[in-house]
């Protein structure tokens, strides 16, 4: 059969990196097609180009056979190409159905035709099993119903190749059923399905054929999936043999560092208390809306508190001022990375000294050769991949990202306490254990470290203990012997009573 969706020599390259070198590969009608690779290796590249948003240096797509020559993305579009990314292109202040029809608008004179705008897209939200009212606004709309809409515009647009890139990153387990459904439907359509993911388990469960990149070049095509393994794709992704991503390791723990005590806030309504030993990783676990990050943020104070007190080596930490959090060695890497984490626009040596600036920059002078000697230093200390500190940092991999909001905070004198929230969510297999190292060793050398995280596998294999949160609450407190997936994940779900109750049969961290 013909591939329907062709790349063919596909090389794009930017100053100081080759981000794409030959790229070839097809895909066949109604085929879902994971595209997998470290951060960095390609992928978004690949996309941008598909999308019309970038144009290749060399090479061409073709769709069912025709050259295609984008000179935009409504070129794309037009063909019939949608791409839904991580961080969705919706209007949050408009509905569901003026999102839908959003530069189309039925009518006439310049008059649009509500009526018509909303039974159109009632009835495709019908047909696609969508349940979601059209004239609700997207703000108000969870981020599994916005993603459930990126994909309803592409259907309405008579998309004929759709890239998904990291859909479930941000979906919990129910919202991503409802997606993983959605797609089968799709296929079933005839319509092409280019799957970005670093999640093994979605690639394997939904794709028909799969691509690895690995430094802007083709590392293995495989057309069918059922002919590879999971240890072969990794080996390709990072070009060697990563057996035990977690590397977990025993270290001794000393004092209480960080006690938190009745803790509440407008978002975190129930106090909660916990506390972290110096040299232990504390892990929590919860589903989507159980109040993790609202945690973090109270005791970052990052948001007010109602309540309670947040001690760093027995000493009182000041309420709501990040400020004074800082100054008594308590930092945060909060979960969106690209809103609330790096500082969009500037470059990575920037990004990386502008919390430490006050120590060697009395009265506010700047001295460019101690900043850029920071920088240096952090960037060969945590390998980070840039052809330059002066690269803009939104050009960097998110793990990369990732690695430089660590390396401001560690910049930072006297950290005590790291609070890093979903450290690896779209970030690759190899640069995830290169987080965990970075992580244990920071924890080696006396430093509490709270880590938040959606993915099970990633909390149970990295942490010392695990604190499980639902419905803003702490369930249940499990020390790494007693780890047991179906406790832990029973002890997250609402309407699960007493974990304690559960079998206790052990699973491994791995």
């Amino acid at each position: 059969m013909q591939d329907f969706l062709e790349f063919r020599s596909i090389s794009k390259g930017y100053p100081g990196v080759q981000a794409l070198a030959d790229i070839s590969l097809g895909v066949r009608k109604g085929c879902v097609h994971g595209l997998m690779g470290e951060n960095g290796a390609g992928k978004s590249t690949l996309i941008r180009i598909l999308s019309g948003d970038q144009a290749a240096d060399e090479g061409q797509i073709l769709i069912d056979g025709v050259v295609q020559n984008y000179r935009s993305v409504r070129d794309a579009f037009d063909a019939g190409v949608i791409v839904i990314h991580q961080e969705l292109q919706l209007v949050p202040e408009l509905t569901v159905a003026e999102n839908l029809w959003l530069g189309r608008f039925p009518g006439k004179a310049g008059v649009i035709n509500r009526r018509e705008m909303i039974s159109v897209v009632k009835q495709k939200l019908v047909e696609i099993g969508i349940d979601i009212d059209p004239s609700d606004k997207v703000a108000s709309l969870s981020i599994g119903a916005r993603q459930m809409v990126e994909i309803a515009k592409a259907i309405m647009a008579d998309a004929r190749v759709i890239a998904l890139d990291e859909p479930t990153s941000s979906l919990s387990s129910r919202e991503s059923e409802i997606l993983f459904a959605l797609i089968e439907k799709l296929k079933s359509q005839g319509i092409v399905i280019l799957y970005v993911s670093h999640r093994l388990d979605e690639i394997f469960r939904l794709c028909d054929s799969m691509t690895v990149l690995r430094d802007g070049k083709l590392a293995a095509h495989h057309p069918h999936i059922a002919d590879v393994t999971r240890e072969q794709i990794i080996s390709e992704m990072v070009g060697r043999e990563i057996k035990n991503i977690w590397g977990w390791r025993d270290r001794p723990k000393g004092e209480v560092r960080l006690d938190v005590k009745d803790l509440s806030g407008h978002k975190l309504p129930i106090p909660i208390s916990f506390s972290v030993r110096q040299g232990e990783i504390l892990g929590f676990f919860g589903l989507i809306g159980a109040g993790r990050s609202e945690m973090s943020r109270l005791v970052y104070g990052a948001d007010t508190r109602s309540q309670g007190k947040v001690t760093v080596d027995g000493q009182a930490v000041a309420a709501d001022s990040p400020p004074h959090s800082i100054r008594a060695g308590i930092v945060l890497c909060p979960e969106d990375r690209k809103f609330d984490g790096i500082i969009q626009g500037r470059n990575i040596e920037e990004n990386i000294s502008i919390s430490s600036r006050r120590h060697f920059s009395p009265f506010g002078v700047l001295k460019p050769k101690k900043e850029a000697e920071l920088a240096e230093t952090f960037i060969a200390k945590l390998r980070v991949r840039t052809p330059s500190r002066q690269q803009d940092i939104i050009n960097l991999s998110g793990g990369n990202q990732q690695k430089v909001i660590l390396a401001r905070w560690l910049s930072e004198q006297g950290v005590k306490v790291l609070i890093i929230d979903e450290p690896t969510r779209g970030i690759d297999v190899g640069a995830k254990a290169e987080i965990y190292e970075i992580l244990y060793e920071l924890a080696a050398q006396g430093m509490a470290i709270v880590v938040i995280s959606s993915e099970l596998p990633e909390i149970m294999g990295i942490s010392d203990r695990i604190l499980v949160m639902c419905e803003g609450r702490v369930a249940v407190d499990v020390e790494r012997p007693d780890f047991n997936e179906h406790r832990i994940l029973a002890a997250a779900l609402p309407d699960v009573s007493n974990a304690s109750e559960l079998p206790t049969q052990q699973v491994q961290a791995r």
